[in-house]
Parts: C-alpha cells; structure tokens; sequence
C-alpha cells in the first residue's frame, strides 16, 4: 500500500543532538511562557502557543493533508490529540503546583514506558539513575498545604500523555516525513484545545509585545521542539527517547540558576550529575540498539 506523497526535509540532525537542542528550545519557552501567564492565564498560553506553532508548521511544511492516506490520518489523529492534551494539562498543572513538582510528575510518564519497554539489566540501571534525579529534584521541603490536588493529577495526566506522545510520535514518524507529521499533528492539536482555551484567548487585551512574545513561545516551546523531536524518533527507540529526555529537570534547573539566578541545593547538584549520567548512558546504548520496527 502506498503510504502517500513524500517530501524530502531540507535539514535533518542526528537524533541525539536533535533532542538535546529540543529540551533547550522547550525550556527556553517554558521561561518566556511564564511571564504570559497573568496576561492570559494558563488555558490562553497554552492555545495561543499550540495555534499560533500549528500555523507555523503549516507555512513551512504545507502538507498535503488532502492526500493523506487513511493510514497516515490513523496515526496522525491521535498523535495529535495527545499532543494537544499534554501541553493543556502541564500548563493548568503548572498553575496550580511548583514548576518543580509539576516537572517531577510528569516524568513518571516516559520513566514508566522507558521500564516498560526495557529488555536489558542496563536499561533499568539508566532507568534507577534517571529516577534517583529525578526525586533529588523534587521539592520535597515544600509545605503540604501548598500543594492542589488537580495540580498534582494534572501533571500526572501530562505525563501520561507524555508517554502515549512518545509512542505515537514514533509511529506516524515512520509514516511522513517529520515535517508533515509535526505541522498535521499539531493542528489537530490546536483543533483539541481550542474549545478549552478560545475563552482565555479572546478576553486578552493584546498588545505588539504580548503577540511578539506569544510567538517566541510558539517558536520555542513548540514549532521548533517537536519538528526536532519527530525527525529523532524516525531512528530512536521510544525506550532510549524516554531515558534521553529526563535531562529536562536538570535543564531547567541550570536555566534557573543562570537565566532566573535560582541558587542550588548540593542535593539538586547531585540530582543534575545523576539525570546526566542517566542521558550519557542511555546515548551509548542508543548507539547499539537497532530502531524498532513498526507493525
């Protein structure tokens, strides 16, 4: 069965660098999107971003979405929809509960499928690291009362959207180019959050800088980040993707201290040397380990 038109991309990275430029981008835009928050709240920064990246998308990579076929709309659907949800659900997560704890849940996502889809000792060693990390990172001297219980659901359900995001991702990655499939996807994306977000969206008084800065989110936290992201999973597996990406919370960690002059913990810095030491693992087993192959 032909599997539809075809487009060469114009710039194509290996997967490693790819992802690792993607986490840069996606806290990048996780820092500017911040500031928008009490201009649209957190509905209206998600759908404003997912929109504004999906018609981005659609002027760069114009794909031909007539011609699609029903097995390339099967795997696009639901990529996007996932896609959707996750981005929603962090944001109204992060309104409601410490970036770090919002960070920390919704790694129990990827760290669940990259254990579920492990076959070696070695994998469940990056694993154990990545998660040592991880909960050194939490904010565990937070007050309990500050904590919101749909904050900590939220970001749970953003990680499980996370997960499915990986898989699916991997999927119609290998049946469109990552160009075609990123700018469908992400239009069915903003198609999902829109019914949520158009509220917050039109009571915003926008302004040149609020729209200039909505759009670098846009750039950031989304165009630029999840084209990447979909042309390293043409060649990843999910598990070794799901491993890679816990470099987020030390990421976001050393923006905080250099960007946001966010002072760290000698535990936290024992966090950082833990997720990186999990993602340097989780390269070199990337390297011997054959791309799967879809059914």
């Amino acid at each position: 069965m032909s599997e539809g038109p075809s487009v060469r991309s114009p710039l194509t990275l290996p997967p490693i660098p790819a992802v690792l430029i993607a986490i840069l981008s996606v806290q990048g835009g996780a820092a500017l999107a911040k500031g928008l928050f009490p201009a649209l709240g957190p509905a209206g920064t998600a759908g404003l971003r997912i929109c504004l990246a999906a018609l981005l998308l659609l002027a760069v990579f114009r794909p031909p979405l007539t011609r699609f076929t029903r097995e390339q709309w099967a795997a696009v659907l639901p990529y996007g929809v996932v896609l959707g949800a996750m981005n929603l659900s962090f944001y109204l997560a992060l309104a409601r509960i410490p970036l770090g704890l919002a960070v920390t849940l919704e790694f129990l996502g990827p760290l669940g499928l990259a254990v579920l889809g492990s076959r070696h000792l070695s994998d469940f060693l990056w694993v154990a690291l990545a998660a040592a990390g991880i909960v050194l990172l939490a904010p565990w001297s937070g007050r309990a009362d500050a904590l919101d219980l749909w904050g900590v659901l939220l970001a749970v359900f953003a990680g499980a959207c996370w997960a499915a995001y990986i898989v699916l991702g991997g999927r119609v990655s290998r049946r469109l180019p990552h160009g075609q499939s990123v700018a469908a996807g992400m239009m069915i994306a903003a198609l999902t959050v829109l019914p949520f977000t158009l509220t917050d969206v039109l009571a915003a008084c926008f302004t040149p800088t609020l729209m200039g800065a909505a759009l670098g989110v846009a750039v950031l936290s989304s165009a630029l980040p999840y084209t990447l992201e979909m042309m390293a999973l043409r060649s990843l597996p999910s598990r070794t993707f799901g491993i890679l990406m816990s470099l987020e919370p030390a990421v976001a960690a050393l923006m905080g201290l250099l960007v946001l002059g966010e002072q760290l913990s000698g535990l936290q810095w024992v966090a950082i040397v833990c997720v990186s030491a999990a993602s340097a693992g989780s390269t070199l087993t990337a390297s011997r380990v054959r791309p799967p192959v879809d059914a």
